[in-house]
């Protein structure tokens, strides 16, 4: 459909006629001869002087009328409005932590098919669905050991991050266990990210012995920050050492950054935690519609223009006419 970007300026349509009602007529004081018995000879030839100015001609007046209408029309700007052009943008960032450290070798869990599966490959199996639902956010990967490595940054592109999470493997990034690294990477990487909402998602099976900055810090700076640590504890809180999961201190993190805290013992729990996830983070899209407009005010101008031109063209035509039949009149 088309409309008037500016219509306001419709109001200055009638001023023409407010000029031609009101105004006192032009007048130019020139030097002429004055001829006392004028009038006698024009009766005697039989001829009636013509009276000059637009008043009197009415074609003219009637062109200027419509050349100012279809100015006014092409200032007030008409445009043609397209259909709107729709696009979602993402309101969450999503960063997910996953520990890769040589106890997530361990073969506790199972497959679909019943068979003894490592860790890793369970929590691959489980994530990279949570990850195909989750269309409209941006994800992002770490993964870590003995120290924390981003492995994608926060993306769109969900299928590049599923292979990448695919090519991860046990060990990469060293046998121990960094939480507190994994956090503050987590949040150098969402710093970047300008969506209100911000998300980690933190899967160990371990307790944290090699990081450089405690996880209780971490949690206190995610805290300030705005951004909500969700844990995920997959290990056996009897071992020792490496392979014992530190329950409280995931607790601990989890409440600290106004996150939850889930205990994943198998397959089925672990899918059911990121089907919680699912539900407490649910997809939210701002939708941005931007309608293109095509300018018309060249219509009305053009129009204008050529209707100037032909009429001052016509009359230049009959002008040279009435000269020649003047002339062959005298002849």
């Amino acid at each position: 459909m088309w409309q008037l970007d500016y219509p306001w300026l419709l109001l200055l349509l009638p001023l023409p006629w407010l000029a031609y009602r009101y105004l006192p007529a032009y007048q130019e004081a020139r030097s002429a001869v004055r001829v006392p018995f004028f009038r006698g000879m024009s009766q005697a030839v039989g001829e009636v002087p013509a009276s000059h100015g637009v008043r009197n001609n009415r074609p003219q007046m009637c062109l200027n009328l419509l050349v100012w209408g279809l100015l006014i029309l092409a200032i007030a700007r008409p445009v043609w409005v397209e259909k709107p052009i729709e696009r979602q943008q993402p309101v969450r960032d999503l960063m997910l932590a996953i520990d890769i450290s040589q106890s997530m070798q361990t073969q506790d869990f199972t497959d679909a098919d019943g068979h003894k599966i490592d860790r890793l490959a369970a929590v691959k199996q489980v994530v990279q669905g949570f990850i195909q639902q989750r269309k409209d956010d941006r994800i992002g990967l770490i993964l870590f050991g003995s120290g924390a490595f981003p492995q994608a940054p926060l993306t769109l592109d969900h299928t590049s991050l599923s292979l990448l999470l695919d090519d991860s493997g046990i060990g990469m990034a060293g046998p121990n266990t960094a939480i507190g690294d994994a956090i503050g990477l987590g949040l150098k990487l969402l710093d970047q990210a300008h969506e209100p909402q911000k998300v980690l998602i933190l899967l160990t099976d371990g307790n944290d012995t090699s990081s450089a900055i405690t996880p209780d810090h971490a949690a206190d700076m995610a805290a300030a920050k705005g951004v909500v640590i969700h844990t995920i504890g997959i290990g056996d809180p009897q071992a020792s050492g490496e392979a014992k999961v530190n329950l409280s201190a995931l607790q601990g993190i989890a409440n600290a950054t106004g996150g939850r805290y889930f205990r994943a013992e198998d397959r089925d729990s672990l899918k059911q935690v990121y089907a919680t996830l699912d539900t407490i983070t649910p997809h939210q899209v701002n939708t941005l519609s931007h309608q293109p407009k095509r300018d018309l005010f060249w219509w009305p101008l053009g129009a204008a223009l050529v209707l100037l031109a032909v009429y001052h063209l016509g009359a230049a035509l009959w002008s040279q006419r009435f000269k020649r039949e003047v002339a062959d009149g005298l002849e």
